[in-house]
């Protein structure tokens, strides 16, 4: 299956970007269920300590590994932002053996029931018990926010990276079409019958109504209440930028963007 979602040579359409002085992202063509274009994106952060935090890590091509060394080389953590954003994590673990890999409930024991996944150790898993107590450590805690969205179906971990103002996260809201993820691809990032549905779903545009049911009436279903609060939460950071792993980077103006996507979250997390 992960043949039909991922590029067989990531090499050739991996978009690696430097988008501050202290963030790099990795963007490539990802397919949702084989068809959607949606695209995927790894993010990686140098901390202040000269320690590097990779977020939904994409494949650890050549041009990716001369990047971290570009920026130190010292892989101080490996994150999983959600239940499904751990494809290349077995990769990158045993390039950095002494990396501290987090991840969100539920995911390692998703990932030792399978060869190909099993033998990663979790140091820090975030759960709906302990996500008011958690603490990665030091360096790591003085640079994030984080929050953890037991409450979204897929359990989303959001961060916000404090010096750069930018929010990372993976499925909380997506801005698609994928055009830096597939702009080294002959594919158009709109084409196709369920890529244009999808497309049509996901997408910041205007009042962003299709993306606010989707949320509302999907992603939150299982616990709305909790969900309104985790939005409220994050809707109260100090960030400018989003970095999505779908769809294209925001720029400037993501906290307004933020606010009109889950504006139904936020209105009722204030009721």
């Amino acid at each position: 299956m992960t043949s039909k979602l991922i590029p067989s040579d990531p090499s050739k359409v991996m978009v690696i970007r430097q988008v501050t002085p202290n963030i790099t992202t990795c963007s490539a063509p990802f397919y949702r269920f084989g068809q959607m274009k949606v695209g995927g994106r790894g993010t990686i952060v140098r901390l202040q300590s000269g320690a590097l935090a990779v977020f939904s890590p994409t494949a650890l091509t050549p041009e990716v590994r001369a990047t971290v060394e570009k920026m130190g080389n010292n892989v101080g953590y490996i994150a999983a932002l959600d239940f499904e954003h751990h494809i290349f994590i077995t990769e990158w673990a045993k390039a950095f053996p002494s990396a501290k890999l987090l991840g969100v409930e539920g995911l390692p024991e998703k990932r030792e029931k399978s060869q190909a996944t099993a033998g990663n150790k979790f140091q820090h898993v975030w759960t709906q018990k302990n996500k008011n107590d958690m603490k990665v450590d030091a360096e790591f805690d003085a640079e994030f926010d984080y929050e953890y969205v037991g409450s979204h179906a897929n359990k989303e971990l959001v961060l916000c990276h404090k010096p750069d103002k930018t929010l990372i996260e993976a499925d909380m809201m997506f801005n698609l079409p994928a055009h830096e993820q597939f702009s080294k691809t002959k594919d158009d990032p709109t084409s196709g019958v369920l890529t244009k549905l999808f497309v049509g779903l996901q997408n910041t545009k205007g009042d962003a109504t299709w993306q606010k049911r989707f949320l509302w009436y999907i992603a939150s279903s299982g616990d709305r209440k909790g969900f309104n609060q985790s939005a409220q939460k994050i809707a109260s950071w100090d960030f400018d930028r989003i970095i999505p792993c779908h769809g294209d980077v925001i720029e400037t103006g993501g906290k307004g963007i933020f606010k009109k996507v889950f504006e139904w979250h936020l209105n009722a997390a204030a009721k």
